[in-house]
């Protein structure tokens, strides 16, 4: 009996579907170890890759959520750009920090909401939807800068993107509480129990009763609140707001949910498992980097990591499919 409970424990964690990506991250991380024994190990470089991760990490964490609904949102690197232009505009301009926060937050939710409404109510698919937003946010930051960078200098903004605390960068704590609280809404609320409904089975979502419209525009919108805050952390660290910031990092936020566990035919996943995913991402950026390899390999590894990651899923679900029928 006792044997019988403990294997149910131990399967129902193997389910879990962040664990696959354990795994790869314990593979990257001694093979880079033994590799690159100088360089990698050092304090410095694990602390960068934390630092450096984290603008992933909350975009991964913001696009579990359309994904889980059987959609995806591309618009997230393009919206960083627009959400870091605004903050840097409105603290060069007044030097108010908790405003520029607010106001970033803000595009953010309208953004997000947005893509929502557009999707739930007018039917569009969310591919095209966040495709055309991507377009139009990307030329909405060239038509604010110009084309040209807006500098940072405020240090006290600053702060939160270059320093740590007790040794560890702040912007790693700050994915960490995202991921907590993302995935306290997926695992733990009606609204994270309706976000997998709707991946599952749409139609049976809306016969049960499932407000359908409201719970995919929440899925958006929480994805825009991510960004926004990915994009304030990115300012902070880099001290300067691009135009062209964020591009591709939409590509790279659905590699590491995906790697994370979390099915592109929705349904499945979770924000810890798209933490994950964007480490590992980041670990191989960061080991290229440490072999001095090129930036173009570099463009063509990361695209082949997402359509691997992607044909492992769809391959693992085919395989699911046969054995249930």
């Amino acid at each position: 009996m006792i044997w019988e409970i403990k294997t149910k424990k131990e399967l129902a964690f193997t389910n879990k579907p962040w664990v696959s990506a354990i795994l790869p991250l314990i593979i990257l991380f001694v093979s880079m170890s033994i590799i690159k024994t100088d360089t990698f190990l050092t304090t410095s470089n694990i602390m960068n890759i934390l630092r450096q991760s984290s603008t992933y990490a909350i975009m991964a964490v913001g696009m579990t959520f359309p994904i889980i609904t059987g959609g995806i949102d591309l618009s997230q690197g393009s919206l960083l750009a627009v959400v870091a232009i605004v903050v840097g505009m409105v603290i060069r301009d007044t030097g108010n920090i908790l405003l520029a926060v607010i106001a970033g937050l803000a595009i953010g939710v309208v953004i997000g909401t947005l893509n929502g409404v557009v999707i739930a109510f007018l039917g569009m698919p969310p591919f095209i939807m966040t495709l055309g937003t991507m377009r139009a946010l990307r030329g909405v930051a060239l038509l604010l800068t110009k084309g040209s960078p807006i500098d940072i200098k405020l240090e006290s903004f600053r702060f939160m993107g270059t320093e740590s605390l007790l040794g560890i960068p702040i912007p790693a704590y700050i994915f960490v509480l995202v991921a907590i609280a993302a995935q306290f809404i997926l695992s733990k609320t009606s609204t994270g129990r309706f976000i997998f409904a709707l991946g599952s089975n749409m139609e049976a979502a809306k016969i049960s009763g499932v407000r359908t419209n409201w719970n995919r525009i929440k899925a958006y919108m929480i994805s825009g609140i991510c960004v926004a805050i990915a994009s304030v952390l990115y300012i902070s660290r880099l001290g300067s707001a691009q135009p062209i910031a964020g591009e591709g990092y939409e590509l790279e936020a659905v590699a590491a949910a995906v790697i994370g566990g979390t099915s592109i035919v929705g349904g499945e996943g979770s924000a810890i498992g798209s933490i994950i995913g964007a480490v590992v991402v980041a670990l191989i950026r960061n080991a290229m980097v440490l072999m001095q390899v090129s930036t173009y390999w570099q463009s063509i590894v990361i695209g082949l990591v997402i359509v691997v990651s992607v044909s492992i899923d769809i391959i693992r679900k085919r395989i699911e499919s046969r054995r249930v029928n």
